[in-house]
């Protein structure tokens, strides 16, 4: 594995002259804030088309098997209850 400490060093002392430059008073996020902004407004835009996309998929309709199911276990156990009663 590189070491990754140099590439940190060589990277610093390429950046640190380019931050002397940058006046102290007015600082803004300039093309890489913009860039970075961008990326993260493309990705949620593609979540978001991602969850559309799956939401259509889900069927809030219960199935008429289960509901079949479920009025055969009421009608159960209403008789099983006379039966005691």
């Amino acid at each position: 594995m590189p070491d990754m400490s140099a590439s940190a060093s060589l990277a610093m002392t390429r950046l640190v002259p380019l931050a002397k430059e940058v006046d102290e008073n007015k600082v803004t996020p300039g093309v890489l804030g913009f860039l970075v902004f961008a990326v993260m407004a493309l990705a949620v835009w593609f979540l978001m088309k991602s969850m559309t996309r799956h939401m259509k998929k889900v069927d809030f309709q219960e199935s008429p098997e289960a509901a079949a199911s479920k009025d055969t276990g009421a009608k159960a156990a209403e008789s099983a209850a006379a039966k005691r009663g």
